[in-house]
């Protein structure tokens, strides 16, 4: 738990929109040291800026979190700059839709390389420096919040490839969380399952690199790509309100962390399918006009 975050240091990948860009403000905000990532130049800029004027020590490194050696540069550049970081939010992700077996090698590669991989390098090179850090001084404190979805807790059709690694974060950061606490008091972990929330998740593939574009994509993954920005676009909670439960979690020591809480009726439903060897229920017996529209669509010669 850190009870102070001024003065302290924060590393936040995905800072240029959403959540990361709502924490580095609260950060700059609490007077914290900011390490800002991005693999986007022109809103790694604007953040920059932002937080500069705002009185902030900055560090800004364009980063492609899936890549093993960029990360291994940050990592070394953090710690000269700043020393250990407090806080990690391994946050960069990537969205993508479509029937499960009509994803391409290089939507795996892609979806895995930044959800999946992006966490691990955050979680394998930074935690070892927060460790010796709490080792030299029984007063450190340091947080680790990774970026997981409700796609993490359930499996939403149309949507394979986004929630196999998803799940991947939840499974990560639930054996991160119970492997420094066999190892430390000092350093704890959290992981975010936002629901819908206004960001630039809906418009990934921006960031697409050339190696991993796909081909012309799917029916099924224009029909996924529609369906997630009409949802992104229409929640309601917004990313500003999402980035301030990383803190209060941060400070307080809870590892879940959801924008959405009733949203959770859907993970317990799963839950019991399990428990009672039920088949999967229906995702949408709550909203079936929903569910009739996407097997209407998908099913449309």
């Amino acid at each position: 738990m850190i009870d102070n975050f001024s003065g302290k240091t924060a590393v936040l990948t995905g800072a240029g929109s959403g959540f990361g860009l709502e924490c580095a403000r609260i950060g700059a905000r609490l007077g914290m040291n900011l390490v800002l990532v991005d693999v986007q130049q022109d809103a790694l800029d604007a953040a920059t800026a932002e937080m500069q004027a705002a009185g902030a020590q900055v560090l800004a490194r364009k980063v492609d979190v899936s890549n093993a050696a960029q990360m291994e540069q940050l990592s070394i550049d953090v710690e000269q700059r700043f020393g250990a970081p407090h806080l990690v939010f391994n946050n960069a992700g990537v969205g993508a839709g479509g029937l499960v077996w009509e994803s391409s090698v290089k939507d795996w590669e892609w979806v895995l390389g930044v959800n999946v991989m992006g966490v691990v390098h955050g979680v394998r090179l930074f935690t070892p420096m927060m460790l010796a850090a709490a080792k030299k001084d029984p007063a450190w404190r340091g947080h680790i919040v990774n970026t997981a979805s409700m796609a993490g807790l359930v499996n939403a059709p149309n949507m394979g490839v986004y929630n196999v690694s998803k799940h991947a974060v939840v499974s990560l950061s639930e054996t991160l969380y119970q492997d420094l606490a066999l190892v430390t008091d000092q350093v704890s972990a959290s992981v975010l399952c936002p629901f819908f929330v206004p960001t630039g998740i809906s418009q990934s593939h921006r960031n697409r690199p050339g190696e991993l574009a796909s081909n012309n994509p799917t029916k099924s993954q224009l029909i996924g790509q529609a369906n997630s920005s009409k949802a992104v676009g229409s929640g309601k909670v917004t990313a500003a309100e999402v980035a301030q439960k990383v803190f209060d979690a941060a400070a307080q020591g809870q590892f879940y962390i959801y924008s959405h809480p009733k949203a959770i009726a859907s993970v317990q439903t799963r839950m019991e399918d399990i428990m009672l060897m039920r088949n999967p229920s229906d995702p949408y017996a709550a909203k079936p006009e929903l569910g009739e529209q996407l097997k209407a669509a998908l099913r449309a010669d």
